[in-house]
């Protein structure tokens, strides 16, 4: 009895090792077969196993320190507006609890980037593809890889050549990407033949673009420059699927005759969108040019009083807005992200001798700027060709600080106000390499290092905006009588400059620096020796 229970208790204790070995091996040909599936491009997104890590944080967002802005931007309500809507990384796309809807919380698409290196260094095409990522994050995406191919002309049936788009394949099955953006402007026809290869959705760089001007977009000017540069684009890339490409009316066979009059050739469903979308086009150009007069009348009010103005313009995420908050307190929304602010601000500032002028914030501009957007955005952009002066803010801290200044001039000379005297500002000071400073102020002449998180340079700038700005230019040496205090109020406004005050028996003495027009108001008080 007791050898039978040793024997039972020792066959037991083999069956329990027995199955232990046999789950390790079940474990091990698992891991294996996973792992297979991977490299062959075979297994689904859910069952691939999690790629390399590979940092795509774009230069472009690399700030100093993780804050958006500084104590000098306010209290930044619409940045909390917008951040309610922040897309997020795990959504599922069905609805599950009305929160998702409530904050409007979308899925992040999973994107891979390709370019191609045609030109230029291959630092170069590193930084433009850095930029592009920089451009699907702010649209609302996770970068998960990019590729760059060296090619002296894109292909003109995939953009990229045979191989690199089947590699291309292969790493949007790996790292189960739902989107592909290309770092240029496709054809229609090339967005359809990387598509089949991919088999994925493909939008080029324009688009992108395009895209985050229509989140981004908060006036009703600014939405309808966008939506006309939109349709714009749209126009030449309409597909017809299946029933989009059948006929209204027409035909003659059998019961496909509609009856007499209507037995013409027809319109195709696509056809009746291109109608469509000429006819919104029309009605988008004749509000937008409705709202232009209001602009000219601000303007020409401006001109009337010879108040100088100043645009801030430069690259997008150059702290442009944030140079507005420090010289205005304006409180404009403050983002690390490309093309935060679309709609142009103006303020009212003073230089430090009590000169009046008005400050324009500008859109910002990028490489290869869509021309659809330019031409939309035309008359936002007037700001800056009818100012007295340019702040070109440039990011000190980026890798290519001078291919940012040659794009954002060529957008200049396309508004024509390359005409208009321009200082150079290179911002981000606190985060920039100091070597790179003085190489950038060694090109050019006329430029202040400024930080607008910190307010370094502040003081040299204002400076600098007051002695190039027009300031009030006749002299005059006047005295007004004691009973003719609104004189001397109006003479201590913003737009006269006092040089010298006495006060005498006959009454108050003043020599001033005024403009023209109000010179001409003064004539009686002007003392004659």
């Amino acid at each position: 009895m007791t050898t039978n229970h040793g024997n039972s208790t020792g066959s037991d204790m083999g069956r329990e090792e027995i199955q232990a070995v046999i789950d390790r091996i079940l474990a091990s040909d698992e891991a294996a077969a996973a792992k297979t599936r991977a490299k062959d491009g075979t297994a689904k997104p859910e069952e691939t196993t999690a790629p390399a890590e590979k940092t795509w944080r774009p230069h472009a967002l690399a700030l100093s320190g993780d804050e958006d802005g500084s104590d000098a931007d306010g209290d930044q309500q619409d940045l909390a507006e917008r951040n309610a809507r922040r897309r997020v990384a795990g959504l599922s796309t069905e609805l599950e609890d009305v929160t998702e809807v409530e904050y409007r919380q979308l899925r992040l698409e999973r994107v891979v980037l390709a370019g191609l290196w045609s030109e230029g260094t291959a630092q170069d095409a590193e930084n433009s593809l850095q930029e592009l990522a920089a451009l699907a994050e702010t649209a609302g995406s996770e970068v998960l890889d990019g590729i760059v191919q060296r090619r002296l002309k894109p292909d003109p049936a995939t953009f990229l050549g045979s191989g690199k788009a089947q590699e291309l394949k292969e790493i949007v099955h790996a790292t189960g990407a739902d989107t592909v953006i290309v770092d240029s402007e496709l054809s229609p026809s090339q967005r359809r033949g990387l598509e089949d290869i991919v088999k994925v959705k493909v939008i080029d760089r324009t688009a992108l673009i395009l895209d985050i001007f229509a989140q981004h977009a908060k006036s009703r000017e600014g939405k309808a420059q966008v939506e006309l540069a939109q349709l714009e684009y749209l126009l030449p890339r309409l597909r017809g699927w299946g029933e989009s490409m059948s006929r209204q009316a027409g035909g003659q066979v059998g019961s496909a005759s509609a009856g007499m009059g209507s037995r013409g050739p027809g319109e195709t469903k696509i056809e009746l969108d291109r109608r469509k979308i000429r006819t919104r086009m029309a009605k988008l150009r004749r509000e937008i040019a409705g709202m232009k007069p209001a602009r000219e009348t601000k303007r020409s009010n401006r001109r009337r009083n010879q108040v100088p103005s100043v645009a801030i313009a430069g690259y997008t995420n150059a702290g442009k807005s944030s140079l507005l908050n420090r010289l205005t307190d304006a409180g404009v929304l403050v983002e690390n992200a490309l093309f935060a602010t679309l709609d142009p601000t103006i303020r009212r500032a003073e230089t430090p001798d009590g000169i009046g002028y008005t400050l324009a914030d500008t859109v910002g501009f990028v490489r290869s700027l869509p021309t659809q957007l330019v031409e939309a955005f035309r008359s936002t952009l007037e700001e800056v060709a009818d100012a007295d002066l340019i702040l070109h803010v440039v990011d000190a801290s980026h890798p290519d600080p001078e291919g940012q200044i040659a794009a954002v001039r060529a957008v200049l000379t396309e508004v024509d106000a390359r005409k208009v005297p321009e200082i150079i500002v290179l911002n981000k000071a606190d985060a920039a390499d100091p070597f790179v400073i003085e190489r950038l102020r060694q090109r050019e002449p006329r430029s202040v290092v400024v930080s607008a998180r910190t307010g370094a340079g502040l003081t040299e700038l204002q400076q600098l905006i007051s002695t190039n700005i027009p300031r009030p230019a006749v002299k005059l040496d006047l005295l007004v009588p004691y009973e003719r205090g609104e004189v001397v109020s109006r003479l201590h406004e913003e737009d006269v400059e006092i040089l010298s005050t006495e006060h005498v028996d006959e009454g108050t003495r003043l020599e001033v620096m005024v403009r023209e027009g109000l010179a001409a108001e003064l004539e009686q008080f002007v003392r004659h020796e």
